[in-house]
């Protein structure tokens, strides 16, 4: 399993704006994508407009090659891409050790 990484900075004070966005291409838009298992997304405390979006995939191409090259990406990007200060970083991980939950 990969996870994917976004670190996505939005303008002060579009927060719940783009909550709601970023909640509704999830479940409209990227819960459609092959290869899709998952995701969690968090906000900012001490930088409100700061939120690191989780997505768990079976394999790098999944997201890389499916979903990154695919209609789904345009799909995404129109919904959440106008809250965009900047570009998203984006990084790729695999699992070393966990908790048990």
């Amino acid at each position: 399993m990969i996870l994917e990484l976004a670190d996505i900075r939005i303008p002060a004070g579009q927060q719940a704006a783009f909550d709601e966005a970023i909640q509704r291409g999830l479940a409209t838009v990227i819960s459609q994508a092959k290869g899709f298992r998952g995701f969690k997304v968090n906000k900012g405390v001490e930088s409100p407009e700061r939120y690191v979006l989780m997505i768990f995939w079976d394999t790098l191409e999944d997201h890389t090659v499916g979903f990154r090259q695919g209609p789904l990406f345009a799909q995404w990007r129109a919904i959440v891409g106008p809250f965009f200060a900047q570009p998203p970083v984006v990084e790729h991980f695999t699992l070393l050790a966990k908790s048990a939950d």
